[in-house]
């Protein structure tokens, strides 16, 4: 098969569906996971700083050296196996040690991800998570004593999940040492491939939990700044029943209002967007799961629909409000730019009658200068021409008077035609320079 016949980002595409393998673990282990975020402007971070803070992990525990380009990691640091990801808003830390430390959660656990390395990384923690991995017993109901000592009762969800080839419980709090907690038991002989499949979903089940909730506090900073401009909209709209009201002033008025929710749009569509897409995997995830119960125990559905879905819910009101207001802002808009285009428009109307008017004015004064202008031509005419034919009147016997009366019809007549003959043109000159 020829190469030069794939397209360019073939290998590119497929490549890409095997770039985030989930890990191998054996239980017992203990996974240790970190997620990282730039408090602003996340998607457009340097990413070659999430490279050195890698880096520096990997040199302090003598592992292999990270690809600088690369948007995934694996190596061996030491006992323990580390899993670095690289994501559009995040970069994500995995650490797995076979074995369970002595007192249950430790954070010793955690001492892979020194607390001096982990200030100096670019963003900020929006998700660690401790997870053990233990066999499970042969009566389940015998682990329920330990997770009631290790979990807060009152938000505690156990289930079975993966067809119950294990049983999960986590309470979704975050301890005193910062990190959220789950207790994983799986039944001997379960894959090492499902146990690294379930573990990632958990993870990953809590990254895209925190990062969906971000919007959360977004939409009431949003919702507090609707609240400002909602009543100065209302009275805008309405201002815009009573005619008296000068429409352009009304406009104005809500370009100000409206440039706000523009603003506002811009500054949160991508937060919104991004909620929307968190929220969706967060959903998949649990849905991976598959998740029964086990015996009256709270599940993880009923734990999200009670505590995660309202934020979201939240979230959702905010955006579809702002949507609305834009939407009405620019219908009153509209009205009002019609409004101003009829007011200019009777305006203009009756600035062309008073053109019209004045234009009419104009040209019965010109007739009527133009009718001066011929008496007075004539009158110099028929006195020039009363002079210079007096002689040949005293020859021929011609009365004067007469002569002067015979030529002032004539005379009167031939000024009119010429000066007929001047306008007619001018006028032609005119158009042909039009």
């Amino acid at each position: 098969m020829n190469p030069a016949t794939d397209h360019p980002l073939r290998y590119a595409l497929v490549n890409e569906l095997h770039a985030r393998p989930s890990p191998s673990i054996a239980a017992p282990a203990t996974a240790v996971f970190l997620a990282f975020k730039e408090p602003r402007n996340a998607a457009n971070r340097d990413r070659d700083r999430d490279q050195a803070h890698l880096a520096a992990l990997v040199a302090r525990h003598g592992g292999p050296r990270p690809d600088p380009q690369g948007i995934h990691y694996q190596g061996k640091l030491g006992r323990h196996d580390l899993k670095w990801e690289s994501h559009t808003e995040f970069v994500t830390y995995m650490a797995m040690v076979p074995g369970l430390p002595i007192r249950p959660f430790d954070p010793s656990a955690a001492a892979i991800f020194p607390v001096a390395w982990q200030d100096e990384a670019p963003g900020r923690r929006v998700a660690a998570v401790m997870i053990q991995v233990a066999l499970l017993p042969d009566d389940p109901s015998d682990l329920l004593p330990q997770l009631d000592g290790w979990f807060a009762q009152d938000s505690l969800a156990v289930i079975w999940v993966l067809d119950q080839s294990a049983l999960v419980a986590g309470d979704f709090r975050i301890d005193a040492d910062g990190f959220m907690r789950f207790a994983v038991f799986v039944r001997p002989g379960t894959s090492e491939a499902r146990i690294g499949r379930l573990i990632h979903r958990l993870v990953e089940l809590e990254t895209y939990r925190a990062m969906s909730m971000l919007g959360l506090d977004r939409a009431r900073d949003l919702g507090r700044r609707l609240n400002d401009l909602e009543p100065r909209l209302t009275a805008i709209l309405e201002r815009m029943t009573d005619d008296a009201q000068p429409a352009d002033q009304l406009l104005h008025d809500l370009l100000a209002v409206s440039a706000q929710l523009e603003a506002q749009a811009v500054q949160h569509s991508f937060r919104f967007g991004a909620n929307s897409a968190y929220e969706a995997i967060v959903q998949d995830r649990v849905a991976a799961l598959r998740e029964t119960r086990f015996q009256d125990r709270q599940m993880l559905t009923e734990f999200l629909r009670r505590r995660y879905q309202p934020a979201m819910r939240t979230a959702k009101s905010a955006e579809r409000r702002l949507a609305t207001m834009l939407e009405r802002a620019a219908r009153a808009s509209e009205l009002l730019r019609t409004r101003v285009d009829v007011e200019r428009s009777a305006q203009n109307q009756k600035i062309m009658r008073r053109m019209d008017r004045r234009a009419d004015l104009q040209l019965r004064l010109q007739h009527t200068v133009e009718g001066l202008s011929v008496v007075a031509i004539s009158y110099y005419a028929v006195g020039l021409l009363a002079y210079a034919l007096a002689p040949l009147a005293g020859l021929s016997g011609l009365d004067k008077a007469l002569m002067v009366a015979g030529l002032t019809p004539v005379t009167v007549l031939a000024v009119w035609w010429s000066m007929r003959r001047v306008r007619a043109q001018f006028h032609d000159h005119g158009s042909d320079d039009l």
